[in-house]
């Protein structure tokens, strides 16, 4: 194929650049969904799916590059890539049925955390490629622990336990305000 083949699907470089990375990115996507389906545990879903994104970064060399800033004029379009829409919708999916099985408390909105837990995975990749493998490695764990302390449905002593010291602590910034 010569090199001006592709342009009788695409209208400029710009087109094939973008359908280069989406194409890019839902194959990353998948790959770390791939990982994360292995397991019907639900904490290690999660963490196989954060591993596996991590992991499939460096084998997707279009969606390393947007993370690390290397493309200015496209690194928004990460938030538009369609394979994050599905990838929305899948996490949301698994926290709905979470929700079910008593898994992940009922009362949040398990979109709104499919969202934040996405924006929570960007970062993190793009933490990686502009700090190292180091700095994830050393994050990492915290932000599990945070997704986890979020979602998780609390043991009833321990959530009670936490209800009753919230109550009784006053806030350091303003002491008259309860927390």
């Amino acid at each position: 194929m010569g090199p001006t083949a592709a342009f009788a699907y695409f209208p400029n470089k710009e087109a094939l650049f973008l359908a280069a990375v989406d194409a890019d990115a839902a194959a990353m996507i998948e790959e770390a969904l791939s990982k994360a389906n292995a397991t019907s545990n639900t904490r290690e879903w999660r963490q196989a799916f954060f591993v596996g994104s991590v992991e499939a970064l460096g084998r997707h060399s279009l969606a390393r590059r947007l993370h690390a800033g290397l493309e200015p004029d496209f690194t928004g379009r990460v938030l538009d890539v369609p394979a994050l829409t599905e990838l929305r919708k899948a996490l949301a999916d698994r926290l709905r049925t979470d929700q079910l099985d008593g898994q992940v408390r009922p009362d949040i909105d398990v979109d709104e955390i499919a969202n934040g837990v996405i924006t929570i995975s960007l970062s993190l990749l793009r933490s990686l490629v502009q700090l190292g493998d180091d700095a994830t490695g050393i994050y990492a764990p915290g932000v599990a622990a945070v997704i986890e302390a979020a979602i998780d449905q609390a043991p009833p002593a321990a959530s009670g336990r936490l209800r009753r010291r919230a109550v009784t602590t006053t806030s350091k910034r303003d002491p008259g305000r309860r927390k």
